[in-house]
């Protein structure tokens, strides 16, 4: 393993951070951590590999044009009784029994419950 000069795995992480989100890094240095913006604390080959893939990350980005509208996947939660008492949709058991069928995994039904009811 070869030895890492600190000043310039730093020095390259704040140019590739700056490029990447616009603004300079906040970097506080503990006992050989090192923490960006506050959040959790990385060792010095951590950050060289994060300078390595902000790089590339901002060479392979296409230039910036229109924005994008973000189109997230809306999960339809299972649905409750209503006051009435009529239930308006698939009941924990049922959705659970129809999620196992759509899915192909090693999940199985917990322990106690059938298939059948």
């Amino acid at each position: 393993m070869s030895k890492l000069d600190k000043d310039q795995v730093l020095a390259d992480f704040t140019a590739a951070y700056k490029n990447a989100h616009g603004k300079s890094p906040d970097i506080a240095e503990k006992n050989g951590w090192y923490s960006i913006d506050g959040g959790k604390n990385k060792r010095l080959a951590q950050l060289a590999e994060e300078a390595n893939a902000l790089t590339d990350q901002t060479q392979s980005a296409p230039t910036k044009s229109a924005p994008k509208k973000a189109t997230a996947k809306v999960k339809k939660p299972a649905t409750k009784p209503n006051k009435a008492g009529k239930s308006t949709g698939l009941s924990a058991k049922a959705l659970w029994l129809k999620r196992l069928e759509e899915t192909q995994s090693y999940s199985r039904l917990p322990r106690g419950m059938q298939a059948d009811q």
